[in-house]
């Protein structure tokens, strides 16, 4: 868990100063937790939510002591990026049986409601701004998810291990130095 927490500030940042959830409560509810602590569904509140906060905050597990989405972290992403505000969900995943090498270890914008949230300029905006260094972006309408970073036939190249074109050799080589301890 600690690992966790240091990759998730190396990636994402430490806290922004004076950055609160204050009534969001969107992680309370949309994500998965399975710990010996606590254990809830993806998509469905957790039971010590009030609906404006936790009702044992001064107690709670060291999960929701430690897990903080990309708004609270990332002092680039505007205000209105804040989840309950934006539909908008930014965290960084890690998925213990990825599908692919890009999976294991992502950032995924999840939009929370079945609107247009991710084809707002909102959205267009944190794609780019969370698409400058070398950790995958996904996007996930929770029916559909799609790697926006790196581009696909980057993406391709390096899922594929096939040698890639001239041109995009010193970009997958990078990848893949990444992400091959993955496979």
């Amino acid at each position: 868990m600690a690992a966790d927490a240091d990759l998730e500030q190396a990636l994402l940042g430490a806290l922004v100063a004076g950055r609160e959830c204050g009534d969001c409560v969107v992680c309370c509810d949309v994500l998965k937790i399975d710990t010996p602590a606590l254990s809830k569904p993806a998509n469905m509140l957790c039971r010590h939510n009030t609906g404006r906060g936790c009702a044992i905050h001064e107690t709670r597990p060291e999960i929701c002591r430690n897990w903080f989405c990309a708004w609270r972290r990332n002092a680039a992403m505007p205000e209105a990026a804040r989840p309950d505000r934006s539909g908008l969900l930014v965290s960084l995943d890690f998925n213990r049986e990825p599908r692919n090498c890009l999976e294991a270890v992502a950032i995924v914008i999840r939009a929370l409601r079945k609107d247009d949230a991710l084809d707002a300029p909102l959205a267009r905006r944190l794609v780019d701004l969370l698409s400058s260094q070398l950790v995958p972006v996904w996007t996930s309408d929770g029916e559909t998810k799609t790697l926006v970073h790196p581009r696909a036939e980057v993406a391709g190249a390096v899922i594929s291990g096939e040698k890639p074109a001239g041109r995009l050799r010193s970009e997958v080589g990078a990848w893949r130095a990444r992400y091959d301890v993955f496979r």
